[in-house]
């Protein structure tokens, strides 16, 4: 894709200090161009309230900013400063942009932490930054970041994180294999690290762990041991319950993140006394019963407002379950589900829609 240039702002070479606090919520579009102009290299962190990974990556992205304290780290809540994203193109979150002298140099899409700490030791390495560095009067060059202290932040990226060769999918070794199949069958919920595509993981966290094979499984930062052991507490039936501290963590996570969800599906479905989930939207319906749907109201006159489920998988999915209906469209009236197009149909046969729509809500 191409990149998408910020709107023109007109730059002030500043440098930042080291004594700077380099991890800043932005608070208005007027912030963050302040912000961008004080140094050349620049992350930024847009995430919403509403979306439970961006709690995790939040926590990551300010842990990387101890990291890297000449970068200058900026989160910017996607929905309350809404200008913002539209200079790089952002309609996901979590969503990270690398700036580099003001112009866009990476992106990243998703709550991988792993990829993001990648990206970051990759980017702390421009030209840039160590000109700036070099250049400092009077202060020592910053250090790469410790071995140690990155292999802390890799082991507790997820409450339930495994050191694997390969991937989940393609693993490239039997006994990594093993440990997913294992994983897998107890249907437990893991993040993973390929140590074949980092040599200093590779060699370091045998160090680190005083462990010396692979894989290695850890919970919450702690070291359970290699596959024997998995093995072993599957036959003893004593696994979940030693991986119960990181389970329980994650169902944390999973509960903040639909309490949010629901929040949000309730601000939706407040926008307007009439409200229609649909798919597509009035004017370009992706499906016959939406178009049926608002065709219906359109012709006895309801005033209305709608929402594009195909724009928003965690919205289509989650209202589903919030409402109990799991059809499209979906009718509310004063925040209350009415149903979809056959009980709307019903109720226009019966002469029943005027009586269920707000005497305001028609023309």
């Amino acid at each position: 894709g191409h990149t998408i240039q910020p709107k023109k702002i007109k730059k002030k070479k500043n440098n930042l200090s080291l004594f700077m606090d380099n991890f800043v919520h932005i608070q208005d579009e007027n912030h963050f161009k302040e912000m961008i102009n004080k140094t050349d290299l620049v992350v930024i962190d847009f995430w919403a309230e509403w979306c439970g990974p961006c709690t995790h990556m939040n926590d990551v992205f300010s842990q990387l900013a101890k990291s890297y304290p000449s970068i200058l780290f900026l989160c910017v809540d996607a929905e309350q400063v809404d200008e913002v994203p539209d200079y790089y193109d952002i309609d996901a979150v979590p969503a990270f942009v690398f700036l580099n002298n003001g112009n866009p140099v990476d992106k990243l899409v998703g709550a991988n932490a792993v990829d993001l700490a990648n990206k970051m030791e990759q980017f702390g390495k421009t030209k840039q930054n160590e000109d700036y560095n070099q250049i400092q009067e009077g202060l020592p060059t910053q250090p790469e970041v410790d071995l140690n202290e990155r292999l802390t932040q890799l082991t507790n990226y997820a409450p339930i994180m495994v050191f694997i060769k390969g991937t989940p999918d393609e693993p490239q070794c039997g006994f990594s294999r093993k440990i997913i199949e294992t994983l897998k069958r107890n249907k437990v919920t893991f993040s993973s690290f390929n140590i074949l595509s980092d040599d200093s993981i590779r060699q370091g966290l045998k160090t680190f762990s005083d462990w010396k094979t692979y894989p290695q499984l850890y919970v919450n930062g702690k070291l359970i041991g290699g596959l024997d052991i998995v093995k072993e507490l599957e036959e003893d039936n004593e696994l979940l319950e030693t991986l119960q501290p990181g389970l329980d963590i994650l169902q944390q996570n999973e509960q903040n993140k639909e309490e949010l969800l629901n929040k949000r599906l309730k601000q939706l479905i407040a926008t307007a006394p009439v409200m229609v989930f649909m798919k597509g939207t009035p004017d370009a319906p992706k499906c016959g019963f939406s178009s049926q749907l608002v065709g219906i109201l359109n012709d006895n006159g309801v005033k209305y407002s709608s929402f594009n489920i195909l724009a928003d998988q965690e919205v289509r999915q989650g209202i589903k379950k919030f409402s109990d209906w799991p059809t499209f469209p979906q009718l509310y009236v004063n925040e209350k589900l009415i149903g979809g197009l056959d009980i709307v149909k019903e109720l226009v046969e019966d002469n029943e829609l005027v009586d269920v729509i707000p005497s305001h809500c028609i023309y």
